[in-house]
Order: structure tokens, then C-alpha cells, then sequence
């Protein structure tokens, strides 16, 4: 990635003649630059005229550099290629005494092992002691693992228990004294298979004990990549691409047109206006509801098309919402202060129907397990129900509002609903203790993030507030320039870790916020009358959907005119993902 693909055919490439090669040897020194096998090999790493740092900042210590890559070359299994790194460098991976000591270790010599220690430069005691101890400690498992129990107990006695540390682990190793299969316990298996694995281990440990300077971390390089990366992808504003793009040759930025900001697909199933739409827990599916009195469950193909799976028919009012099961095999639809149907995901077929006598259904939803689900009720209580429709419980009293919007956190522990016009409560059911978010406007909706620490609450004065709900609530951003003036609008999270916020508008359009900046960033046109919903595939950044009173269903997608000419005209300089979804 970032680089041109060599199309050309081979009376097209340009090869070096050895005229133009002994001219440039001449002015450039190239010999220099040889390796014995002919190939041209890098120059070396600008180093701000400092020997011992690499780098154009001059930050990079070479020996630290040199020994991080020797590591890595090790760690990778090229064993000869690390070897040759250390001779050609001079800069070895250990000092000669850590070399000795690694080669004790290995090979068992535990008091060899110990005497070696003390000569690779350790200055703190306490290490010292830490890293003895884990040397006696496998030597004296080793030899209880072949029955010498009396020289086992004589390490214990005289090694390791002057060292005067650990003393619950010095207890645990007596006990193995006394009953042999508790070393089974301590991680310490069949001798015969286990000797040498538990050795690499115990090396492994002591090198998180020791400093990194006298032996490298495992998979250091490793990290430093990862973390560069990590820093990058932090700083790229428009970040909504899979880790798959990333790539080591270019710095990584995404474009706005990483964004759903192209319909790709208009669904026109429903007859009348859409109020609502979700996409399934694993974005497999996208469900939908109407005026119309019907909901709808369309399938996401492999290749981003949605597709008309089945029309789910029964309810005499419009449908006010849906909602999946946690594993997306059944869907819940609510009717207008109705009731409230299960449907089978795979047959459409309706598998009960709840309701409460004299009383309708505003509102539904699943708890985590999936064997039970709630619902809102019209005299202000939520109901509790078991899967074959009996009433497992009722929240009653003045702590909940006539509100459609009620959430449960994926532990199954917090409850988030509406108490006043203005106040959202967060019980916790476990310990019955309340939080309250208190708004100072009228709130809407709101929606509970992937990871349940944060809230999106749509108000009546044309903004949405972002509230961290971990601790004590506070409010983190502000969202604007949507419009809402007369019905109900909804909002949601998405794109890659949820970084932006979308909503639906009364002026036609879709928005789409910077979450962690608050910066509007687009407002997509294309529907034709109010836009009512929302919502973001979970499992494909690239796709979002919208719900509009024009009666129909926009699916919105990147711009793949836009992608490839972009990858056309890229010099390279910086990685731009393409986009694509697997």
C-alpha cells in the first residue's frame, strides 16, 4: 500500500548499464554501498552528525536501535541474520556475562546460574534478590520433579529462605515437600516434557525482572510499532478505516471520504413514513419500521447491498421501534401504545405476542441473556417479561416518564430511563442506588454507546449532549446545527470506535459530528422530508442508514469514484485506505 505496482512489461523497465554504474561509483562512492552478493544495500541512517545517534532528530541512540532490531530478527526466528547484524554492527545483543548467565539458565546450572547474576551489572538488591529467588525457586522444583526431595528441602532451607522475600510463595513451595502433587499447582507439569519450556519461561520472567538495558524486552520492536501507529491513528481526524489498512511504509491519514457521505441505495418497501431503523448487533441486518403499520428486516449482503428478507405484518398501529436479540436471531416490534411482538429472524415467523390488559406498549427492549426482555408501558411502569410472555416483574411509581427510550446496560446490571422531561435516571439494580442526569431542556431520546460509559441525549432546543456515565455524570460535548422543531428525532454513535455521532434532522438531511471535538462535519442531503432515525452498522464503518417521512430508507456509502481517483493521483507520501470491506 502506498506504493505503484510495477505493470510495465520488461522491455519497459530501465536497468542500470555497468557504464552508469562505474560513472556513479566514481562520483558517489558507491562501492561503499555493496554487499558481496552485488545488490545495492541502503545508505546509512542520517545521524545530524553524531556517530552513536541515528535519526533526522537525533534522538536515536544507535547501540539501542541496532540491539531493538537484533532482538526482533531473534525473536522472528532468523537466527543467522541476528548473528550477522551483531558481527557486521559490533554491537552485541548482551554483554558477554548475560550471555554466560542466559547459557546457565538454560542449561540448569542453577548455582552457576545464581553466580552469574551478580556479574551482569545489577546495582538494586532488591532485584538481585527477586531474580535469585525465581532461579533457586525452578531449581528446586526441578529437582523435586526427580524425587530428590532432601536436596529440594536443603534449597529451600539454606537458598531460599534467607533471601527473606516472598514469604507466601516460600510456604506454597514447602507444602510441595509435604504433598509432592502440589508442584503440579505451582505450573511446574512432567518433568520430561516440561524442562525446557519452564526454563524458557523462567528466563522470560527475569527479563521483565531486569533492566532493559542489560536484556531487551521480548517483542520490543514490536511495541514501538504498535505504539506508532496507535499515535497516528489518535491523530487522524477522520480515522474510520479497519486495522487492516494500516500500513508501515506510509504515515497513516484517512479523508473525510472515509466517511457514509454517497447513497449507495434507496429502499422503498415501506408505504408511508419510516420512524425507525436499527442495524443488527453483528450488522448482518438492518430492521426497520413504519407508519405503515409493518416492519421490515432486510439482509446486508457480503458485498454492502441490502436486500427485502421479510415484511413482518400483525400490528394495527404504526410501529414505534424494534429491537434485536443479542444474538440477532429474534426481533422485537412495538406498536403505538399496542403491543409488542417476538419474530423469528430467519422464518419472519411471529413467535408471541405481549401485551397488558387495558394498557398498551411503548417501548422494547432485550436484557443480555436474551431469556427476557422489558417493555414501556402507557401508565408510566416497565414491565418485566420471561419469553413466554409471563410478567416477571413491574418498575412502578413516580421514577419513570411516558417515554419510549429505555436502555439496559450489557451486564444486565444498570437501567437508563427517563423519570422526568428533563431527568434521565441510572439505576443500578444490584445495589438499588440512582444517578440522575439532569438537562435543563426537554429531552427526546437518547442512546447508550457500544461500550455503556457514555450517553447521546437528543433535547427539544436543537442540540445533543454527550454524557460520560462511568462515575458521577458529566457532560463531556455539545452537538449542533441539526433541526428539530416538531417531532421526534434520533441520534446514534458510529464509525470506527465509535468516533462520530449522526443524527436525523427536520430539514431533510443527515449530520454527522466529530465526537471527541464537537465539530460538525458534514450534512448530507438526499431525502425529501423529515429524517427520523439513524443508525451506523457496528461491523462496517463505511455504512450508515437513514430513516425519513418521504417513506424511504437511504443507505449511505464512501464515494469509490472519489476512492480511486485518489489512489491514482497519490505520490505516496501518506497512506489513504481505500475503503474496502471484506
Amino acid at each position: 500500500m502506498g506504493g505503484v505496482e510495477d505493470n510495465e512489461p520488461p522491455s519497459k523497465r530501465v536497468k542500470t548499464s555497468s557504464l552508469e554504474l562505474e560513472n556513479l561509483s566514481n562520483t558517489s562512492s558507491l562501492s561503499e554501498f555493496i554487499n558481496p552478493l552485488g545488490g545495492l544495500m541502503a545508505r546509512p541512517l542520517p545521524s545530524q552528525g553524531r556517530e552513536d545517534m541515528v535519526g533526522s532528530k537525533g534522538v536515536i541512540k544507535k547501540v539501542e536501535f541496532v540491539r531493538i532490531i537484533t532482538k526482533a530478527l531473534y525473536s522472528l526466528g532468523y537466527e543467522r541474520s541476528g548473528a550477522v547484524l551483531e558481527e557486521e554492527s559490533g554491537i552485541p545483543l548482551h554483554s558477554s556475562a548475560v550471555d554466560i548467565f542466559r547459557k546457565q539458565v538454560l542449561e540448569g546450572n542453577w548455582d552457576e546460574s545464581v553466580i552469574a547474576l551478580q556479574k551482569i551489572g545489577l546495582d538494586d538488591e532488591n532485584i538481585l534478590k527477586s531474580a535469585s529467588f525465581l532461579i533457586l525457586e525452578q531449581k528446586f522444583l526441578e529437582l523435586l520433579g526427580k524425587n530428590r526431595v532432601m536436596e529440594a528441602l536443603d534449597t529451600l532451607r539454606s537458598d531460599i529462605t534467607p533471601l527473606s522475600i516472598n514469604k507466601k510463595r516460600v510456604h506454597e513451595l514447602s507444602c510441595c515437600v509435604i504433598s509432592p502433587s502440589q508442584h503440579m499447582l505451582l505450573g511446574f507439569a512432567s518433568l520430561e516434557i516440561e524442562t525446557s519450556n519452564a526454563r524458557m519461561r523462567l528466563l522470560e520472567e527475569l527479563q521483565k525482572l531486569l533492566p532493559p538495558s542489560i536484556m531487551i524486552p521480548e517483542r520490543r520492536l514490536e511495541h514501538l510499532v504498535e505504539q506508532a501507529l496507535r499515535v497516528q491513528r489518535e491523530a487522524c481526524y477522520f480515522h474510520n478505516s479497519h486495522e487492516s489498512c494500516f500500513s508501515l511504509y506510509t504515515d497513516h491519514q484517512c479523508g473525510k471520504d472515509q466517511l457514509p457521505s454517497h447513497t449507495t441505495q434507496v429502499l422503498r418497501e415501506h408505504h408511508d413514513e419510516v420512524w425507525f431503523l436499527q442495524f443488527s448487533n453483528q450488522g448482518k441486518y438492518l430492521a426497520s419500521s413504519s407508519i405503515d403499520r409493518s416492519a421490515i428486516i432486510w439482509e446486508v449482503r457480503e458485498d454492502g447491498e441490502v436486500t427485502l428478507k421479510h415484511k413482518l405484518s400483525g400490528h394495527l398501529k404504526p410501529v414505534l421501534m424494534v429491537a434485536w436479540s443479542p444474538d440477532d436471531s429474534q426481533l422485537l416490534t412495538c406498536g403505538m401504545e399496542e403491543v409488542v411482538r417476538r419474530w423469528d429472524v430467519h422464518s419472519g415467523e411471529c413467535l408471541h405476542v405481549y401485551e397488558k390488559n387495558g394498557l398498551g406498549l411503548i417501548s422494547c427492549g432485550w436484557f443480555p441473556d436474551g431469556k427476557e426482555l422489558f417493555s414501556g408501558v402507557t401508565d408510566r411502569t416497565i414491565c418485566f417479561w420471561d419469553l413466554d410472555g409471563k410478567e416477571l416483574d413491574s418498575w412502578k411509581g413516580q421514577r419513570t416518564s411516558k417515554t419510549s427510550d429505555v436502555a439496559v446496560t450489557k451486564e444486565g446490571r444498570h437501567m437508563i430511563s427517563l423519570c422526568r422531561e428533563t431527568v434521565i435516571l441510572l439505576l443500578d439494580r444490584e445495589t438499588k442506588t440512582e444517578r440522575l442526569i439532569e438537562e435543563e431542556q426537554t429531552i427526546t431520546s437518547f442512546s447508550l454507546s457500544k461500550d455503556d460509559k457514555f450517553l447521546l441525549i437528543n433535547l427539544i432546543n436543537q442540540e445533543i449532549h454527550l454524557w460520560n456515565i462511568k462515575d458521577d455524570p458529566k457532560l463531556v460535548t455539545r452537538y449542533k446545527g441539526h433541526k428539530r422543531s416538531r417531532f421526534l428525532i434520533r441520534s446514534c454513535f458510529g464509525g470506527t470506535e465509535q468516533a462520530f455521532i449522526a443524527s436525523g434532522s427536520e430539514d431533510s438531511q443527515v449530520y454527522i459530528w466529530h465526537r471527541s471535538t464537537g465539530d460538525l462535519i458534514q450534512a448530507l442531503p438526499g431525502h425529501s422530508g423529515t429524517v427520523n432515525c439513524v443508525s451506523w452498522n457496528p461491523s462496517n464503518p463505511h455504512m450508515l442508514a437513514s430513516a425519513s417521512d418521504d417513506h424511504t430508507i437511504r443507505i449511505w456509502g464512501l464515494n469509490r469514484v472519489n476512492l480511486k481517483r485518489k489512489e491514482i493521483y497519490s505520490n505516496g507520501t501518506v497512506h489513504l485506505c481505500n475503503g474496502n470491506i471484506k
